[in-house]
């Protein structure tokens, strides 16, 4: 039950990436960036010199400055070390006891640590919507945007970004921003956002003239047909 040791695997490029059902743009005025989970014990599952961890970091850290050149604010969630069995719940069955009772392992990476400005959300469950104010943080600031950063990306990425939907919020998953247990992992949980309940996005592009797929200059593709409808 505990963490994977993850096998390195590379991140996935803007020609990889799905074809976004729709076409929301990213609107700075509108938008909060959401840095999820981006703890050390979770990036103690990776090799944190080998990919996809410095690409990670990076362009969380690029998406930090681009945030706050642009007065995007800024949440992180982090998991609570030395959860007692009642506070974990269901998790408890599905991967054991969580983080330790250990300020290092529940400190978030010193490469995207919160600076002053920005808020740190308790997160008890995958999605950060959860027994959380997160909801409420955004209606007060009249945002209704959720650009999403972190790990997992086929668990608790992927669920707070179906609850945003839930919710009315537009969420963005940044492909080149997550990271998750493997590339196939990582694909899946693309693929489904995608599909059903986000546009998926670049570093690249996120904040640029539209949400799509994008490269590092910021260009824009969103790539394929419109997905059919089966829901």
């Amino acid at each position: 039950m505990a963490l994977p040791a993850i096998t390195p695997y590379p991140m996935p490029s803007a020609d990889e990436l799905p074809a976004n059902r729709v076409d929301w743009k990213v609107d700075p005025s509108r938008a909060v960036l959401l840095v999820h989970d981006l703890q050390n014990y979770f990036l103690s599952a990776y090799d944190r010199d080998a990919s996809p961890v410095p690409e990670l970091l990076t362009h969380v850290a690029e998406l930090k400055r681009q945030a706050e050149r642009l007065g995007v604010p800024v949440l992180h969630t982090a998991q609570p070390g030395g959860q007692t069995p009642e506070e974990r719940g269901l998790q408890q069955d599905f991967w054991g006891p969580g983080l330790p009772a250990d300020e290092q392992a529940a400190a978030i990476a010193p490469e995207i640590g919160p600076a002053p400005a920005e808020t740190v959300l308790t997160k008890w469950k995958y999605s950060g919507f959860v027994r959380t104010d997160l909801l409420e943080r955004l209606r007060e600031q009249g945002r209704d945007q959720l650009v999403i950063t972190g790990v997992y990306a086929h668990i608790g990425v992927l669920m707070t970004a179906c609850d945003a939907w839930m919710q009315d919020i537009q969420a963005f998953v940044v492909a080149d921003a997550v990271a998750d247990f493997s590339a196939d992992d990582h694909a899946m949980a693309l693929r489904w956002a995608a599909g059903k309940c986000a546009v998926v996005t670049t570093t690249g592009a996120v904040f640029g003239e539209t949400g799509g797929h994008g490269d590092s200059d910021g260009t824009t593709d969103l790539g394929g047909t419109t997905a059919p409808d089966h829901a």
